[in-house]
C-alpha cells in the first residue's frame, strides 16, 4: 500500500481525538476517487479490527449543486458503524463531535440482499424492507470544512452520528420523489427539502449505492441500513439543540445536541 495513503488515513483517524487537520492535498489531488477510497478502506478495515461492527453505508454529494461545487459528476459514500446510530429521541454530546451539521434523509432498510453491479432502482425497491425519516449528523476533520471530493471520501463520506425514526413503513404506494421535508432546530425551521432532491428519487441514490458496492465486491446485504442522501441544506449545530426532522408521509425523528 502506498505510504501516503497510509498516512493519510492515520493522520484522519487521530484527528478524531485530535485537532482537525488541513486539506490533505500533499496526499491526494482534490478529485482522486481511486486514492481517497484507498483511504477510506484502510480505516474501515482498521476500525473493524477494533471491533466497530458495519450495518450499513451512506450515498452522499446526492445533490448536482454540491457535485458541481466539489468538481465531481457522482455521488460517493461513507461507511455507517453501529456505534454511529443515536436513539430516536435520544442525545448525542457535542464532545464527540468536532464541527458538526445535521442534514435530513430519506433511509431504507433493505429485507433482501443487492448482489448485482446492474442493480436498478426498481431492483432496490423489492428489496427494500421499510422506509425511513432520518438525520445524518455529518462531521469533518478537515479544518473548517475546506474539503475537496477526495478530502470528504478518505474521510468517511464526512460521516459522524445517524438517527433512524423508530417506526418505518413499507415502500409500496409512498411518494419518495415528492415528499416533503422540514428539518427544525429547538422548533424553528432550519432546512426544508424534497424527495427529489437525491439524485431525483432516493431510490436512485441507493441503486447508485448498490451498483458501485457490488462493483467493489462488497454488496449491499438483508438488514443493511442506507441513507440516501440529503434532502436540504445542512444546518451547523450548538450544543443544547433538539433537531427534528418531518418528512410528509414518512415520519419523523429527533435528537438533542447535549451531553448525557
Amino acid at each position: 500500500m502506498n505510504p501516503q495513503l497510509q498516512t493519510a488515513a492515520r493522520l484522519l483517524r487521530d484527528a478524531y481525538s485530535k485537532a482537525p487537520l488541513a486539506p490533505l492535498r500533499d496526499y491526494l489531488e482534490p478529485t482522486d476517487a481511486i486514492g481517497a477510497y484507498a483511504v477510506q478502506e484502510i480505516n474501515t478495515r482498521f476500525w473493524e479490527s477494533q471491533g466497530r461492527r458495519i450495518v450499513g453505508r451512506k450515498a452522499g454529494l446526492t445533490a448536482e449543486a454540491v457535485q458541481k461545487q466539489l468538481g465531481v459528476d457522482q455521488p460517493d459514500f461513507g461507511v455507517l458503524f453501529e456505534d454511529m446510530r443515536v436513539p430516536d429521541g435520544g442525545t448525542l454530546d457535542p464532545s464527540k463531535c468536532i464541527q458538526a451539521k445535521a442534514e435530513a434523509e430519506i433511509a431504507f432498510v433493505l429485507g433482501g440482499d443487492l448482489l448485482s453491479p446492474l442493480s436498478t432502482p426498481a431492483e432496490v425497491a423489492a428489496a427494500v424492507a421499510t422506509v425511513h425519516a432520518a438525520i445524518e449528523i455529518v462531521d469533518s476533520r478537515i479544518a473548517d470544512w475546506k474539503i475537496t471530493f477526495a478530502d470528504t471520501v478518505a474521510d468517511n463520506g464526512s460521516s459522524a452520528f445517524f438517527v433512524l425514526a423508530g417506526e418505518g413503513l413499507p415502500l409500496a404506494d409512498l411518494d419518495l420523489e415528492g415528499a416533503k421535508m422540514a428539518m427544525t432546530v429547538s422548533g424553528e425551521v432550519a432546512s426544508t427539502g424534497v424527495g427529489s432532491a437525491a439524485l431525483g428519487n432516493p431510490l436512485n441514490a441507493a441503486a447508485w449505492l448498490a451498483r458501485t458496492l457490488a462493483e467493489r465486491g462488497e454488496p449491499l446485504k438483508a438488514g443493511d441500513i442506507l441513507l440516501a442522501g440529503a434532502l436540504g441544506p445542512m444546518v451547523s449545530l450548538k450544543p443544547g439543540v433538539e433537531v427534528r426532522a418531518e418528512i410528509s408521509g414518512i415520519g419523523t425523528c429527533s435528537f438533542t445536541f447535549a451531553g448525557a
